[in-house]
């Protein structure tokens, strides 16, 4: 999902709607990639999806654009029923709701063309490390396609940006009092620049808050779905302590835990390497789940 529209910027004097493979490649516009070297195509990626779990959510738009060695470009832009709802916090983003893609193909019925768009490429793309290859590649293997992407090289111009012009504590002391923070990674020079750098982005930002609360409410209130300091278990939308990890990511701690498999899931977990705090929640809605199910048990028996 586009969090900097690096793509679409891209994308912009040749995109439009549904899909298009051309057959005539286009030239890239004067100043793009030339600066770079290369003797293979790269394939650049975006994806628009239902969510931003690469593991479980879907792709409802594909966007590539093949650089050929030569400076020309070809291009695929696809738009995908993903078979799954599209959170809302997702449209709210890209701006695609389910009923813009019920008539669309599924994945299943283009991967082949897509895999064979791919071929002999590199890739590239913006938080593609994180986001679009894993999102991309668990597509391919739910419809038993043998592509390896993680094989491929690849570019993450988040990655060189980060890389380049770091994003730490460091660079916050430079960037907003304009002083070099020596001593770094004291812990007494690290947390002094820390209130300094508070106060300069409150004199820069009118719009903040100058409050605390609503500070926190700023930065989203983080610690509010948090129930353990790891992040095991954290609550959903809708208020629900939920897994944040392993096979039941997403679901329902209390009602995995209500069955004989979530005794046994329960039990794991006490016998891993998990932190205290973890286990410690773990047994809280292990216990009530319990709790719960045997009340229904006694409410079921029949009186005599």
């Amino acid at each position: 999902m586009i969090k900097f529209p690096f793509v679409r910027k891209l994308l912009a004097p040749f995109f439009r709607r549904g899909k298009e493979t051309s057959e005539e490649p286009h030239r890239i516009p004067s100043g793009n990639l030339r600066h770079l070297l290369f003797d293979r195509p790269i394939a650049f990626i975006d994806i628009e999806s239902t969510g931003v779990d690469p593991s479980r959510d879907r792709i409802v738009e594909l966007a590539i654009v093949k650089v050929m060695p030569d400076g020309s470009r070809r291009m695929y832009v696809q738009r995908f029923n993903p078979q799954m709802p599209i959170h809302p916090k997702a449209t709210a983003v890209h701006g695609i709701r389910n009923e813009d893609v019920a008539d669309a193909p599924l994945f299943e019925q283009e991967a082949p063309a897509i895999k064979a768009f791919l071929e002999g490429c590199d890739l590239g793309g913006y938080n593609a490390v994180r986001f679009d290859v894993p999102m991309l590649q668990n597509e391919f293997r739910r419809v038993g396609i043998d592509i390896d992407l993680l094989q491929r090289r690849l570019v993450d111009v988040q990655r060189i940006f980060h890389i380049k012009e770091p994003r730490d504590l460091s660079a916050a002391y430079r960037f907003y009092c304009e002083k070099t923070l020596d001593n770094a990674h004291s812990a007494e020079a690290d947390i002094l620049a820390t209130i300094e750098i508070l106060d300069a982005q409150l004199e820069r930002y009118p719009d903040l808050p100058k409050d605390v609360e609503g500070l926190y409410t700023f930065i989203g209130r983080p610690f509010d779905r948090m129930l353990d300091a790891s992040r095991r278990f954290v609550r959903n939308e809708e208020g629900k302590i939920v897994f944040n990890f392993g096979k039941h990511k997403g679901q329902v701690a209390e009602e995995v835990f209500a069955d004989e498999a979530g005794r046994g899931y329960y039990q794991w977990i006490m016998d891993r390497d998990f932190a205290e705090d973890t286990k410690r929640v773990a047994t809280q809605i292990f216990e009530k789940a319990q709790a719960k199910k045997n009340t229904q048990r006694g409410d079921e028996e029949p009186p005599f």
